[in-house]
Protein backbone atom coordinates (compact mmCIF):
# COMPACT_ATOMS: atom_id res chain seq x y z
CA UNK A 1 0.00 0.00 0.00
CA UNK A 2 1.09 3.47 -1.00
CA UNK A 3 2.01 5.74 2.01
CA UNK A 4 -0.40 9.11 0.68
CA UNK A 5 -3.05 6.67 0.71
CA UNK A 6 -2.77 5.27 4.27
CA UNK A 7 -2.24 8.46 5.96
CA UNK A 8 -5.81 9.55 5.83
CA UNK A 9 -7.09 6.20 6.97
CA UNK A 10 -4.63 6.77 10.67
CA UNK A 11 -5.94 10.16 10.49
CA UNK A 12 -9.03 9.10 10.25
CA UNK A 13 -8.74 6.71 13.36
CA UNK A 14 -6.87 8.85 15.47
CA UNK A 15 -9.64 11.43 15.02
CA UNK A 16 -12.00 8.79 16.12
CA UNK A 17 -10.30 8.77 18.92
CA UNK A 18 -10.41 11.97 20.07
CA UNK A 19 -14.16 12.45 20.13
CA UNK A 20 -15.59 12.98 23.49
CA UNK A 21 -17.69 10.49 24.81
CA UNK A 22 -21.22 10.60 25.38
CA UNK A 23 -24.51 8.83 26.76
CA UNK A 24 -25.88 9.31 23.31
CA UNK A 25 -23.69 6.41 22.27
CA UNK A 26 -27.34 4.96 19.76
CA UNK A 27 -26.11 5.41 16.38
CA UNK A 28 -24.83 2.81 14.65
CA UNK A 29 -24.59 3.03 10.79
CA UNK A 30 -23.58 0.43 8.15
CA UNK A 31 -23.45 1.40 4.24
CA UNK A 32 -25.33 -0.84 2.33
CA UNK A 33 -22.44 -2.35 0.09
CA UNK A 34 -21.01 -4.19 2.61
CA UNK A 35 -22.71 -7.23 2.08
CA UNK A 36 -22.59 -11.19 2.81
CA UNK A 37 -18.84 -12.46 3.72
CA UNK A 38 -17.74 -9.35 4.02
CA UNK A 39 -19.97 -8.26 6.70
CA UNK A 40 -19.55 -11.22 8.35
CA UNK A 41 -15.62 -11.37 8.49
CA UNK A 42 -15.88 -7.79 9.77
CA UNK A 43 -17.95 -8.22 12.45
CA UNK A 44 -15.87 -11.50 13.70
CA UNK A 45 -12.68 -9.81 13.42
CA UNK A 46 -14.62 -6.44 15.36
CA UNK A 47 -16.20 -9.06 17.50
CA UNK A 48 -13.35 -11.22 18.69
CA UNK A 49 -11.08 -7.54 18.84
CA UNK A 50 -13.92 -6.30 21.37
CA UNK A 51 -14.12 -9.46 23.38
CA UNK A 52 -10.04 -9.39 23.75
CA UNK A 53 -10.88 -5.71 25.42
CA UNK A 54 -13.79 -6.12 27.17
CA UNK A 55 -12.62 -9.07 29.48
CA UNK A 56 -15.78 -10.13 30.94
CA UNK A 57 -18.90 -11.47 28.75
CA UNK A 58 -21.22 -11.40 32.14
CA UNK A 59 -22.09 -7.69 30.95
CA UNK A 60 -24.87 -8.01 28.73
CA UNK A 61 -24.30 -5.89 25.61
CA UNK A 62 -27.32 -3.36 24.15
CA UNK A 63 -27.07 -2.89 20.61
CA UNK A 64 -29.12 -0.71 18.56
CA UNK A 65 -29.70 -3.05 15.80
CA UNK A 66 -30.99 -2.35 11.87
CA UNK A 67 -31.77 -4.23 9.09
CA UNK A 68 -28.26 -4.07 7.30
CA UNK A 69 -26.57 -7.39 7.25
CA UNK A 70 -23.59 -5.99 8.97
CA UNK A 71 -25.84 -5.38 12.03
CA UNK A 72 -27.23 -9.14 12.38
CA UNK A 73 -23.76 -10.65 11.41
CA UNK A 74 -21.90 -8.62 14.58
CA UNK A 75 -25.09 -9.89 16.82
CA UNK A 76 -23.92 -13.03 15.91
CA UNK A 77 -20.64 -12.74 16.27
CA UNK A 78 -20.60 -11.25 19.92
CA UNK A 79 -23.48 -13.87 20.75
CA UNK A 80 -20.29 -16.64 19.46
CA UNK A 81 -17.71 -14.84 21.69
CA UNK A 82 -20.35 -15.21 24.55
CA UNK A 83 -22.23 -12.20 25.13
CA UNK A 84 -25.95 -11.65 25.75
CA UNK A 85 -27.09 -8.83 23.29
CA UNK A 86 -29.98 -7.17 24.16
CA UNK A 87 -32.37 -5.22 21.50
CA UNK A 88 -34.16 -2.85 24.09
CA UNK A 89 -33.70 -2.05 27.60
CA UNK A 90 -36.71 -4.17 28.75
CA UNK A 91 -34.49 -7.36 28.44
CA UNK A 92 -32.31 -6.29 31.29
CA UNK A 93 -34.80 -4.63 33.69
CA UNK A 94 -34.15 -7.31 36.77
CA UNK A 95 -33.20 -5.25 39.84
CA UNK A 96 -30.30 -7.38 40.06
CA UNK A 97 -29.47 -7.68 36.32
CA UNK A 98 -25.67 -5.95 35.64
CA UNK A 99 -26.71 -2.87 33.54
CA UNK A 100 -25.98 -2.95 29.59
CA UNK A 101 -22.84 -1.77 28.01
CA UNK A 102 -24.34 0.49 24.94
CA UNK A 103 -22.38 -0.80 22.02
CA UNK A 104 -22.33 1.77 18.83
CA UNK A 105 -20.97 0.73 15.43
CA UNK A 106 -20.22 2.63 12.04
CA UNK A 107 -18.64 1.86 8.64
CA UNK A 108 -17.37 3.97 6.31
CA UNK A 109 -16.10 3.64 2.79
CA UNK A 110 -13.10 5.84 2.31
CA UNK A 111 -10.45 6.09 -0.68
CA UNK A 112 -11.78 2.35 -1.48
CA UNK A 113 -11.10 0.67 1.84
CA UNK A 114 -14.20 0.32 4.44
CA UNK A 115 -13.12 1.74 7.78
CA UNK A 116 -15.01 -0.22 10.82
CA UNK A 117 -15.58 1.29 14.67
CA UNK A 118 -16.89 -0.08 17.73
CA UNK A 119 -17.85 2.40 20.72
CA UNK A 120 -18.75 1.99 24.28
CA UNK A 121 -18.40 4.35 26.87
CA UNK A 122 -15.38 3.46 28.24
CA UNK A 123 -13.39 2.59 24.36
CA UNK A 124 -13.31 3.06 20.92
CA UNK A 125 -12.01 -0.16 18.36
CA UNK A 126 -11.21 0.66 15.06
CA UNK A 127 -9.32 -0.77 11.79
CA UNK A 128 -9.81 -0.29 8.26
CA UNK A 129 -10.52 -2.90 5.64
CA UNK A 130 -9.91 -4.33 2.13
CA UNK A 131 -13.13 -5.14 0.40
CA UNK A 132 -12.56 -6.85 -2.76
CA UNK A 133 -14.91 -9.47 -4.58
CA UNK A 134 -17.37 -9.64 -1.42
CA UNK A 135 -14.36 -10.56 0.80
CA UNK A 136 -13.11 -8.31 3.62
CA UNK A 137 -9.52 -8.67 4.92
CA UNK A 138 -7.87 -6.42 7.56
CA UNK A 139 -5.83 -3.25 6.16
CA UNK A 140 -4.73 -1.50 9.38
CA UNK A 141 -3.70 -2.48 12.42
CA UNK A 142 -6.52 -2.48 15.05
CA UNK A 143 -6.55 0.98 16.64
CA UNK A 144 -7.86 1.50 20.42
CA UNK A 145 -8.62 3.98 22.58
CA UNK A 146 -9.41 3.51 26.44
CA UNK A 147 -11.28 6.21 28.57
CA UNK A 148 -11.36 6.00 32.15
Amino acid sequence: MQLHRLIPIVLALGLAGCQTATDGLTTSVAPGDVTGPAAGAIAGDMAGRFAEQAGSTSTPIKLQKDASEFSVALEAALKGWGFAVLADDKSASAKDAPKPVTLAYSLAAVDGQVLARLSTDTMDLGRAYSVSNGVATPASPLSLMKRN
